[in-house]
């Protein structure tokens, strides 16, 4: 099986895949991981904050990994923020039937009345280096992540009033 966790930056992608590892064994792989490393590497000229072009030059070795995963029948978690909203539209079916994804949103509410505890998890499983979310930044990016999974029609967990995100594998 593979597990695909998606969403806004800061809403707990990173922890929610750490959790599924422990509970399932399954390894993750933090797409931030492989960008940084390309990034350092000299492999592309792209920076950190080329969110959009990252997602168009990261998702295609992603979506490759996913399907030889697939293929030699192994147990993958895949968090990060560059996985499309439209991703199945790059599987077959046989390829769909193995996966299933989660996309992470937070609401204006929750985040108005819990952003400092938002900042201080921001670290929990990595080290942020030079954080610098505002209030304001991550409403409208939850807002546009909201208004793309209701587009695309994504399986999302609406994170509202208490923050208790947790994906149940064993009833798949």
């Amino acid at each position: 099986m593979i597990v695909l966790i998606a969403g806004a930056s800061h809403t707990g992608k990173t922890v929610l895949a750490q959790r599924l590892l422990e509970k399932y064994q399954m390894p993750y792989l933090s797409i931030d991981h492989l960008k940084m490393g390309l990034i350092r590497s000299g492999q592309t000229k792209l920076t950190p904050m080329d969110d959009d072009l990252l997602t168009d030059y990261l998702w295609p070795i992603v979506r490759e990994m996913i399907k030889t995963a697939i293929e030699n029948r192994q147990h993958l978690i895949v968090e990060g923020c560059y996985i499309p909203h439209d991703w199945q539209k790059d599987f077959e079916p046989e390829y769909l039937r193995h996966i299933r994804a989660w996309r992470l949103v937070m609401s204006r509410s929750y985040i108005e009345s819990h952003f400092d505890d938002i900042c201080k998890h921001a670290s929990d499983v990595e080290k942020r280096l030079d954080d610098d979310c505002t209030m304001e930044w991550l409403i409208e990016e939850n807002e546009k992540e909201l208004q793309q999974c209701r587009l695309h029609g994504c399986d999302y967990v609406l994170i509202d009033g208490e923050y208790s995100v947790d994906v149940d594998l064993e009833e798949m």
